[in-house]
């Protein structure tokens, strides 16, 4: 299960609102065949490994293993329920049932009524923990919301800003740190920003430093604020704006018409229904604050460098100790949980 779980992993990313599939097909003590699901719309895991298994005479005798439920719905691909059936396996192995609504435990049920032996609940804390983004999507109705800031050693999130200072960002953290933000920009749908940083940063949001889908760029600009010039309104990758101003966005722009009385889980219900599976929120601190007094977030990813501003907009404090923690070349990287929000 744990090697479904390491092939699963190379779909985050590219497979948009789908979970992240591994499947190992095994006969005896030997793997002879295995796959992921690649990409969003292509062959889910469970078809990938039936096709790389050189001697499909051995499938009978074969278990499946499977992090997730296979679906038992027509989609973009056939049911995956069914492939099993017709090529006879008769034990399959499962981590997580599936909680999408077509699935939702009718994958092992037609599996059961046909006889095959079915073993759920594998590792299925692994399993949440590797679909958190997929469970969270379907299980509380809202993008997994993940945080995202920097701060000084002496803890402030940026400098006071005049009118008359430069545009650009105030950078705390390593180059490494700021490669390691592009890749995470990478694994999630979306990535959002409040208007005051972008006015004040002018921040691009795309993965320049590495390789995959570009984020949806997300921002609220009640009344607005944004200038034309901003990267964020460039037109280069798919933007979300939601706003109480109509007509002042085009091309890649969506608009998403809001009052001032909205909150954040107004906004989340919004990406929800715009199937934005997950989002990245590195700021700045009004925002920032905004999801943590609400309570309505799943990790915070805090950097601390060894900067110090001396005087500035304070960061976020965070009460509890990290779950995880990590040292790069000059930065410490602190990672949170929202322990209020795991699944069970």
């Amino acid at each position: 299960m744990r090697r479904c779980f390491e092939l699963a992993l190379k779909g985050l990313g590219l497979t948009q609102t789908n979970p992240l599939v591994g499947c190992v097909i095994v006969h005896g003590d030997t793997i002879i065949g295995e796959g992921y699901h690649h990409e969003f719309g292509g062959p889910h895991a469970e078809v990938i490994a039936i096709r790389s298994v050189a001697d499909h005479s051995l499938l009978p005798e074969s278990t499946l293993y499977v992090n997730l439920e296979p679906c038992v719905h027509y989609g973009k691909t056939p049911p995956c329920s069914t492939l099993v059936l017709q090529k006879g396996i008769r034990k399959v192995v499962i981590s997580n049932k599936d909680p999408f609504p077509s699935v939702n435990g009718r994958g092992v049920a037609q599996l059961q009524q046909a006889g095959v032996e079915v073993r759920t609940g594998v590792l299925v804390e692994e399993g949440y923990r590797l679909n958190r983004r997929f469970f969270g999507y379907h299980l509380r109705k809202r993008p997994y919301v993940i945080l995202k800031w920097a701060r000084t050693i002496d803890g402030f999130i940026d400098l006071v800003r005049g009118p008359d200072d430069p545009i650009g960002t105030n950078w705390i953290t390593d180059d490494v740190s700021r490669t390691l933000v592009h890749k995470w920009r990478a694994e999630e749908t979306g990535v959002m920003v409040g208007t005051n940083t972008i006015i004040a940063d002018n921040p691009m949001l795309n993965i320049r430093r590495w390789g995959g889908n570009n984020p949806v760029r997300i921002t609220a600009d009640r009344y607005g604020r944004l200038p034309g010039h901003v990267h964020i309104l460039d037109g280069t990758q798919e933007t979300i704006v939601f706003t109480g101003v109509t007509g002042k966005y085009c091309g890649r722009t969506r608009c998403i018409r809001v009052d001032p009385s909205y909150q954040i889980g107004d906004f989340l219900e919004e990406l929800y229904s715009e199937k934005i599976l997950s989002i990245l929120v590195e700021g700045g601190a009004g925002l920032l604050h905004s999801f943590l007094d609400s309570g309505i977030w799943d990790e915070a990813r805090v950097f601390t460098g060894k900067l110090k501003f001396s005087q500035g907009i304070p960061a976020p404090r965070m009460e509890a100790k990290p779950d995880e923690i990590y040292h790069f070349r000059d930065t410490v990287l602190d990672i949170f949980r929202n322990h209020a929000h795991a699944f069970h």
